[in-house]
């Protein structure tokens, strides 16, 4: 049975935005980067259907600046 092997997010946008840029065929890529082309393909349409909230100022994850300071409030009330 083959390993399952995991991909940095930065990878990912990589080899996605190498298929976007459309001078190599989807084939080429998955080739290049010894990956299944329709794992090429699917982050190819995760990068077109997420690319909105690249452009949208939110961030995605990770804790407000508020939540931060909520919590760190709560650390020390514990501490004591």
């Amino acid at each position: 049975m083959a390993k399952h092997r995991n991909f940095t997010d930065q990878f990912r946008a990589k080899v996605a935005l190498e298929g976007l840029r459309g001078n190599k065929t989807v084939q080429e890529i998955a080739a290049k980067h010894q990956l299944h082309s329709d794992q090429v393909s699917a982050w190819n349409r995760q990068t077109i259907d997420g690319g909105a909230d690249v452009f949208s100022g939110r961030k995605q994850s990770g804790p407000t600046e508020a939540d931060a300071k909520d919590l760190h409030a709560k650390f020390g009330r514990l501490g004591v």
